[in-house]
């Protein structure tokens, strides 16, 4: 018998696709399921990480809030997007991956019964770690236009309410692509003010975006930076997933409290990886390395959008995934996904559990597989469907 906080937590869906791939050994397999990347790291990375094998100071659990260099340079690295300073001792604690970041900071801003405010869809992962803090998500709607996802700020800020602890929102979301700017920071700052709210920022792909334009930081934003809390990590951006490092970033009184969730949870992060990511934080070419994956990730992203032209995708403004509306097909987002996964060598994941709408959309990650094969994309579904 489930525990009651697993009740409504279904999963995400994501594993079995990824284990019944796994399990074939296929090569001709299209893998489209997990938000893997083929793009290798930053050098200064790899080199860095086999040089920390070798020393002692990298084999300890100490510090237990992240290696001084890690915490400067995520410090400086989100105060230079934000536009603001952060002091790495007190307003910076290192974490075990971007999600274990979401979970710390939600655990020290969500009481139970609480209110989450997420755009809907969104990453299953998300939703789930919500619930088992016992918050309730409070979701507002994206639509799906031909230029892509749009949520109206309006409806974004009147969401937060009496019963409102945190507003979490990504940009470029996952899997929609959806980028918020300044009109949803200007709705969100006096809403979140009113009713005393944080605003959790997941920041894992904000630089991953089609428009070139540079991020929208909400703590930037008037009124919004002692509010928010930016939860980072090196696993998309940086291409370094196996690393398994990320941050918090915000205000000193509240980064104490994620601090200590943070010793009581999983207590500190992979010792070996931790100079790695921050040399490549730091790294003269930083920005230019992030630019030069984006131009490849939306490369691929064209290239699916060129494929499926026939069928109902919506297109991302950026991140690693876009989505597919099974609704004009006359099918369930599982029925597609097992005769593409069956038929046609492609494993895509339904999105059952990824807020409301979720149940609507096949999920396609582009970020995983060359242009060359993701151009056999569309004869495999015209096959299939």
């Amino acid at each position: 018998m489930r525990v009651s906080r697993l009740r409504e937590i279904p999963g995400i869906g994501v594993d079995v696709l990824g284990d019944a791939a796994d399990a074939l050994g296929d090569p001709e397999f299209l893998r489209l399921e997990n938000l893997d990347t083929d793009i290798r790291p930053p050098r200064v990375a790899v080199e860095r990480t086999r040089i920390a094998v070798g020393e002692d100071a990298a084999n300890s659990y100490l510090p237990f809030h992240g290696q001084r260099a890690l915490r400067a340079a995520a410090a400086a690295h989100v105060g230079r997007i934000a536009g603001r300073d952060y002091d790495p001792e007190t307003e910076c604690v290192s974490v075990a991956g971007g999600l274990n970041g979401i979970l710390n900071t939600l655990l020290a801003t969500v009481e139970p019964g609480q209110e989450v405010v997420l755009c809907d869809p969104i990453y299953a992962g998300l939703v789930n770690r919500v619930r088992l803090v016992g918050g309730v998500p409070r979701f507002v709607a994206g639509r799906a236009t031909p230029a892509g996802w749009r949520v109206d700020p309006g409806e974004l800020a009147a969401a937060v309410g009496a019963n409102t602890a945190a507003v979490l929102m990504m940009g470029p979301a996952m899997p929609t692509g959806l980028v918020l700017d300044d009109s949803h920071w200007a709705a969100l700052a006096e809403a979140c003010a009113r009713h005393d709210a944080w605003l959790i920022y997941d920041a894992a792909m904000e630089r991953i975006r089609f428009d070139g334009r540079p991020p929208s930081h909400p703590a930037g934003y008037p009124g919004l930076a002692e509010r928010t809390i930016t939860v980072g990590s090196a696993s998309k951006e940086l291409r370094m997933i196996g690393w398994r490092v990320g941050w918090v970033v915000g205000p000193a009184p509240i980064l104490a409290d994620v601090r200590l969730v943070g010793l009581t949870n999983v207590v500190c992060q992979v010792g070996l990886a931790q100079d790695a990511v921050a040399a490549a934080l730091s790294a003269a070419d930083a920005e230019a390395d992030v630019v030069a994956a984006t131009g490849e990730w939306r490369r691929r992203c064209e290239t699916v959008l060129a494929q499926l032209v026939d069928y109902p995708v919506v297109r991302p403004d950026g991140g690693w995934s876009l989505l597919l509306d099974t609704r004009p097909l006359g099918l369930a987002p599982a029925e597609v996904s097992r005769r593409l996964f069956d038929r046609g060598k492609v494993a895509a994941t339904p999105m059952t559990g990824w807020g409301p709408s979720g149940a609507h959309y096949l999920r396609l990650v582009f970020a995983n597989e060359t242009v060359a094969r993701l151009e056999q994309l569309g004869e495999r579904f015209r096959q299939v469907l």
